[in-house]
């Protein structure tokens, strides 16, 4: 379709919440304003329903290539998109891993051919291709990834050379993932002098631990202050960490900015006993106080962005003891309905909930006219029922893996439609068009 009319939506934009009518023409906004009557090829009546900026996930694990019995580019762009989720920026652990320009541009032919999302693709960095790296080009390529911490897929990066390197002269935004390996390396071996093979997903949180977190963030804190990057902690999982972080700086002017994720912000270490395996993330779900603290910071802008880490592994591989199952889980197509029901449960506002799911993303990639609702910005946006319930189900998880540590429970709101980049992906339960998704570009 080329024309779209949005009639009577409740926009909730830049801190204010508006009824207004939006006209979309060829992927773009052209006009907001008040009882627009124009012909267009499809028209929305959109009264009861709030109109969001689609949200900008920056850390999505989509699995393809080498990794596509897990999930792909494909499927897990469905689940965004019937999530409220209209660009990804996904991440270099697929096998192979992402260190040469050649497999990088491979992941994007990829997506060009099957992606429902706006995409973009993090350049990884290894102890060893550095040259690689500097050829990153920052117009359209989101950032480079630092392992700080392995995860699923091992891109550890721990030669001391090789960070200062990057550090210095990466051509664009860096993103770690931040944990102390050897902390972890000597807690592990700890619990298993103790436990041997019997060790539970309950001392997760005690094996990855706080400490581990925190120095491996003041790590990269420092690097960062002392070459001048551009650095992005991932998936900010300890109240600790939080004081790394200033608030006083307009986030266009941050050198250092960090993310929160939804399971960090829903789940707590009480939940094990319930989840199991099925919320073994790396970095691990803490305390109560952690969870409280992560959120207070993301309120008052010590924390930057909201994401999500989607990283489906199948059912076998989660269902497996606390020593094989792997770390991560989907999360891209519920993000959006958690953080409604915490603004039901008055833990935040929709406005945040737009600020820190988009407004920030784009502020703080330099994404170029995304991630608001403004005229002449391509139109990604997101129409949710706030009191109509969604319960998920088996039948309803559209990530590839097909389960969810959501499953069962009941929200208190409902994705409606998403548009991405103009065109209509995901209306009342159903996936409209295959391959949609637009290359992000970066104003810098």
């Amino acid at each position: 379709m080329s024309t779209l009319l949005i009639k009577n939506a409740q926009i909730v934009n830049e801190g204010t919440v508006q009824v207004q009518d939006i006209y979309v023409k060829n992927g773009r906004i052209e006009i907001i304003g008040n009882q627009i009557d124009k012909l267009s090829d499809k028209e929305i009546n959109a009264e009861g329903l709030h109109l969001l900026p689609g949200l900008i996930d920056d850390q999505v694990h989509f699995r393809e290539p080498g990794l596509t019995h897990k999930a792909n580019i494909f499927t897990e762009s469905r689940a965004a998109v019937a999530g409220g989720t209209t660009s990804f920026m996904e991440m270099p652990n697929t096998v192979p891993n992402t260190l040469t320009q050649k497999l990088l541009q491979d992941k994007y032919e990829i997506a060009q051919d099957s992606s429902l999302a706006n995409y973009s693709f993090f350049m990884g960095a290894g102890n060893d291709n550095l040259d690689e790296v500097l050829k990153t080009n920052p117009r359209d390529v989101c950032g480079v990834k630092v392992f700080m911490g392995s995860s699923t897929g091992n891109m550890l990066v721990d030669n001391e050379t090789a960070l200062a390197n990057i550090f210095r002269n990466s051509p664009t935004l860096i993103a770690t993932h931040c944990e102390d390996e050897a902390t972890i390396k000597a807690n592990l071996a700890s619990y298993k002098e103790r436990f041997g093979e019997a060790i539970t997903i309950e001392m997760h949180p005690q094996i990855r631990s706080a400490e581990a977190c925190y120095l491996s963030s003041t790590k990269a804190v420092e690097l960062a202050k002392k070459n001048n990057a551009r650095l992005h902690i991932l998936h900010i999982s300890t109240g600790r960490e939080t004081s790394l972080f200033d608030n006083t700086i307009p986030l266009a002017e941050k050198r250092i900015t960090s993310e929160a994720c939804v399971h960090h912000l829903w789940f707590s270490d009480k939940d094990y006993s319930t989840k199991g395996n099925f919320i073994k993330w790396n970095p691990a779900v803490k305390t109560i106080e952690d969870r409280d603290q992560i959120l207070k910071a993301v309120l008052d802008d010590h924390i930057d962005v909201i994401a999500t880490d989607h990283a489906p592994h199948t059912l076998e591989e989660k269902q497996q003891s606390y020593l094989q199952a792997p770390s991560g889980g989907p999360l891209v197509q519920h993000a959006l309905l958690a953080l409604l029901d915490m603004v039901k449960q008055g833990k935040m506002t929709l406005e945040q909930v737009v600020q820190k799911t988009a407004h920030n993303t784009a502020i703080c990639f330099q994404i170029e006219q995304r991630g608001f609702i403004r005229e002449g910005y391509w139109a990604d946006l997101v129409l949710v029922d706030l009191n109509k319930p969604y319960t998920v189900q088996k039948g309803n998880i559209l990530s590839k893996c097909g389960w969810s540590p959501f499953e069962n429970h009941t929200f208190s709101s409902t994705i409606e439609h998403t548009i991405v980049s103009g065109n209509l992906a995901y209306s009342k339960g159903k996936i409209i068009e295959v391959g949609t998704g637009h290359r992000l570009l970066f104003n810098r």
